[in-house]
């Protein structure tokens, strides 16, 4: 039985969001290996929720590789539809930096500036901006504006 139980609810709305995903992790013929289960932890760590592809086509197997891989990754099985298995994992806490709370340092910036003629390779311009600027849409770097204070409210 696997670590996580999901309500029926629950289950439904992972269902749902499953749907547009593309199968990320394949079972070949040597069935479930532990490369196979490495890769599948991998993105589940990454991913959350993702959809297995199994090539067998022994219906009874591919019922038990989804209660083995369940188990083994400690996640819940949300459904198993012809060869595909979708199971959900909740995503990690990510740990952070002690500085994280900084404000955001220089960055640079990559800017294209295009010629006149059709045809003809943009111009390519790293550019460092600071935390108190701008880049405008012409490619220029602007220093960000000093709000002012209105007169009124600092003569009370």
């Amino acid at each position: 039985m696997p670590a996580i139980t999901l309500t029926p609810a629950q289950r439904k709305v992972h269902r749902a969001e499953a749907h547009h995903l593309d199968p990320v992790v394949h079972i070949g013929n040597d069935g479930l290996t532990p490369a196979v289960q490495k890769e599948a932890d991998a993105a589940l760590k990454a991913h959350g929720l993702i959809k297995v592809r199994v090539l067998s086509d022994d219906r009874a197997l591919r019922e038990s590789m989804l209660e083995q891989l369940a188990d083994a990754l400690d996640a819940a099985p949300i459904q198993h539809i012809g060869k595909l298995l979708v199971l959900w994992r909740p995503l990690p806490e990510k740990e952070r930096a002690p500085d994280e709370d900084r404000k955001p340092g220089p960055k640079d910036v990559k800017v294209l500036k295009f010629g006149k003629r059709p045809g003809q390779k943009p111009e390519i311009k790293v550019v460092r901006v600071l935390g108190n600027q701008r880049l405008t849409p012409g490619g220029q770097v602007k220093r960000a504006k000093v709000r002012q204070k209105s007169v009124k409210k600092s003569g009370q």
